[in-house]
């Protein structure tokens, strides 16, 4: 099974690294940008577990290591 974890900063958390992708690209002529907010992207095999034991694992893998949820959330896709 393919797990997606999507991980990206809650709304009111300060994301400098969009602020200065944004203004990068308002210097590039896209000066109708805004709002920009960088994440990151996971992507991994799972080996001999059904889709409902497969997301518990990827949660718990999310609530331990792959996202700080203090400060971010996390968005997981089985497939």
């Amino acid at each position: 099974m393919r797990a997606t974890v999507h991980v990206f900063l809650k709304p009111g958390v300060l994301d400098v690294q969009g602020k200065a992708v944004e203004n990068a690209l308002h210097g590039l002529g896209w000066s109708g940008v805004s709002d920009v907010r960088v994440g990151k992207i996971l992507e991994f095999d799972l080996a001999g577990v059904d889709s409902g034991a497969a997301e518990a694992e990827v949660r718990r893998m999310c609530e331990t290591l792959l996202a700080n949820t203090v400060i971010e959330g996390y968005r997981i896709e089985l497939s």
